[in-house]
């Protein structure tokens, strides 16, 4: 029976899913009979745990790893990369540095994204573990970032201050460090807090399960709460309001993609591709439009050229 905080049904039905590196490290050590079928050998096991559908490992089979997901992570490092560049030229928009700091924790989680799910690191390798923890951590803390932007949307706090930037860093260092120390321990089981499972081929973590899969939902809800209250509520905009939902839409789409059709795309195409790139175009698109509601509520600059860069 499947609990809370398994993350057995997912390493199996999901192809590419990262958190799943975890695990194999775990269980190499801790209950290797449990590794069966592709993933016995990690020399060529995908991602997963014994997953119904994977990409091998880079060089076995024909595999060119996970080839559509890194030049879907390739492009879109770039265009965050224009979308900072962007940001920091509005001089004057409200909430410029933390839209930043949002888009450049995402700009870190596409190459770490890359890394452990681009099935060209070998499972259970020490290196895939340590890449994987981290990228949890950075995923945890971009989504505070995203709730973040939308609490200093309200203006509960002047932007680009003190009073803004200490909370606002603090609690993003504070879901980097925690996540990336619970993901670090499940892998490498430094205590035996966060496992091994009982019994082991649950994968069972309820805190890790949490922060990074209840947790990033639960942030992307409450920040289009509150923007719905920002824009509608207190700035009395109708077409900013369209960005928000459009992007909300791609953010579930992207989703349904990852955890629904990637296995059926990975068996049509022969194990030679999943879903994971077409989540990741989807998710970057989202910012995308998060950068343009962001813009549309925005001022570019004062009115006169004197002002204090930031």
């Amino acid at each position: 029976m499947t609990r809370f905080g398994d993350f057995a049904p997912l390493c199996k039905s999901v192809p590419s899913y990262p958190w799943c590196n975890l695990f194999y490290h775990q269980l190499q050590s801790q209950s290797n009979s449990t590794l069966v079928g592709v993933s016995a050998d990690p020399a060529s096991a995908p991602v997963g745990v014994n997953p119904e559908c994977g990409i091998p490992r880079v060089g076995h089979d024909g595999s060119l790893a996970n080839i559509a997901n890194i030049i879907a992570s390739g492009l879109s490092f770039l265009f965050v990369v224009l979308l900072i560049v962007l940001t920091t030229r509005r001089r004057a928009a409200v909430g410029r540095v933390e839209f930043r700091i949002f888009l450049v924790l995402y700009l870190v989680t596409l190459p770490l994204q890359l890394i452990s799910t681009g099935s060209f690191l070998e499972q259970g390798s020490t290196a895939l573990t340590a890449i994987t923890a981290v990228h949890a951590g950075f995923v945890a803390a971009t989504f505070w970032a995203l709730l973040g932007n939308a609490i200093v949307s309200t203006q509960v706090v002047e932007d680009g201050t003190i009073s803004s930037l200490v909370p606002f860093d603090f609690f993003a260092a504070a879901f980097l460090a925690a996540t990336t120390y619970i993901a670090l321990d499940t892998g490498f089981h430094f205590t035996s807090v966060f496992g091994p499972s009982n019994p082991p081929a649950d994968l069972h973590n309820i805190p890790l399960f949490v922060l990074t899969n209840i947790w990033p939902g639960a942030a992307a809800i409450l920040y289009l709460v509150i923007m719905v209250y920002v824009v509608l509520g207190m700035l009395n905009e109708v077409r900013p309001m369209w960005y928000y939902i459009l992007a909300a839409v791609l953010f579930v789409l992207s989703q349904l993609d990852f955890f629904l059709l990637s296995k059926v795309i990975c068996d049509g195409a022969a194990r030679k591709v999943d879903g994971s790139f077409i989540a990741t175009l989807l998710e970057t698109a989202a910012v995308g439009l998060l950068y343009l509601a962001w813009r549309s509520i925005t001022e570019e600059s004062w009115e006169d050229e004197v002002y204090y860069p930031r």
